[in-house]
């Protein structure tokens, strides 16, 4: 199974590679990065831009890779509530006949975070500045470093990533659609 992933992020990567080899754990997984682009805002800022985000680098791994059996998106994004800032993070498979999307469940980032973003600081550079980190986004993300890692950014994706595969566990239910809409 040859998989490629819209981010050359290492955290991303092996969150998707855990994914599949949970849900396919008889298969031979072959997966690589892209730079896959967006076509949203560095900081996507609702949930339509987030979902929208990691369906394009689902659709542009597909364009640059046609050989491969899955393409995959993930996007992470931030919504205002009120005053409050959440976070979340979309995810979207993809194969020539069919589609899973998935989202993580959301968070509420703290005041000097929030200001940040608002601010128009991208959620990583945020955390980083707050918390004192280098990077972050690609080791433990803001979901580590609120719970102190008992969820690590990679377990977080991780979850979303099977939930999204569950149309490909149950074509019979599901049935099969176009690739081509789940978004381009």
């Amino acid at each position: 199974m040859h998989i490629i992933v819209g981010s050359n992020n290492p955290v991303k990567i092996r969150a998707v590679e855990s994914a599949f080899t949970r849900v396919f754990p008889q298969t031979l997984i072959q997966l690589s990065g892209c730079s896959a682009a967006s076509g949203v805002s560095d900081q996507p800022m609702s949930d339509g831009e987030t979902l929208l985000g990691a369906q394009n680098r689902a659709a542009d791994c597909q364009r640059q890779h046609p050989e491969a059996d899955y393409w995959v998106g993930l996007e992470g994004g931030c919504q205002f509530e009120g005053d409050a800032l959440e976070a979340y993070a979309w995810m979207v498979v993809r194969t020539l006949h069919q589609v899973g999307k998935a989202r993580t469940a959301a968070f509420i980032l703290p005041d000097a975070v929030a200001k940040l973003v608002r601010q128009g600081h991208e959620l990583g550079d945020a955390d980083d500045q707050v918390f004192g980190q280098t990077n972050s986004k690609q080791s433990q993300g803001a979901v580590g470093l609120l719970t102190h890692n008992i969820i690590d950014r990679q377990s977080y994706y991780e979850h979303a990533l099977i939930l999204a595969l569950i149309p490909f566990l149950h074509t019979d239910l599901y049935g099969v659609e176009s690739a081509s809409s789940g978004g381009s």
